[in-house]
């Protein structure tokens, strides 16, 4: 029993008996499952009134451990975000009570962000909601299978981030 990508990848072979194709039946199907597993995630955080975007700042104060706060520009790096950005999502976040700006103690032109009681508990929430969404999307697999798609993943990541 095939899935769509192998439909692609028989036309192809069949139009393109020349080339290897193996490869991108890989790319693809990550492209769509990254689709898949995205639309999950952002279900899963809806019903909590959150975004994904929300959600990836959040917790990357969370885990940080008490007192849940780094500097906009160690927020801004872990969330894979340019400065600008950080400072319109921050903004947002503050606008919901969920985080607070308060000036660095090291450098006078920093600031340091960090998670309100109520960001806390909003993000205790979430992760709870993102895992049971992530296990959910995985059910199907065995603790061995992810464990290997896992490394093997990790594998491309770090070769392809290189």
């Amino acid at each position: 029993m095939g899935d769509l990508v192998d439909d692609l990848l028989a036309e192809w072979a069949e139009e393109r008996p020349d080339q290897d194709f193996s490869a991108l039946g890989v790319v693809v199907r990550i492209q769509l499952l990254s689709k898949l597993l995205t639309e999950g995630a952002e279900e899963a955080l809806a019903e909590l009134g959150l975004k994904l975007w929300e959600y990836d700042v959040l917790s990357a104060l969370r885990r940080q451990g008490s007192p849940y706060e780094m500097n906009a520009t160690e927020l801004a790096q872990a969330s894979l975000l340019t400065s600008g950005t950080i400072t319109t999502r921050i903004d947002g976040l503050e606008a919901r009570g969920l985080v607070a700006r308060k000036p660095s103690p090291e450098d006078r032109r920093a600031v340091q962000i960090r998670l309100t009681r109520a960001g806390l508990a909003l993000t205790e929430k979430a992760i709870a909601a993102r895992l049971a969404s992530a296990n959910s999307q995985l059910s199907f697999l065995s603790a061995r299978q992810r464990s290997s798609l896992s490394q093997g993943l990790g594998q491309m990541l770090t070769r392809l981030a290189e």
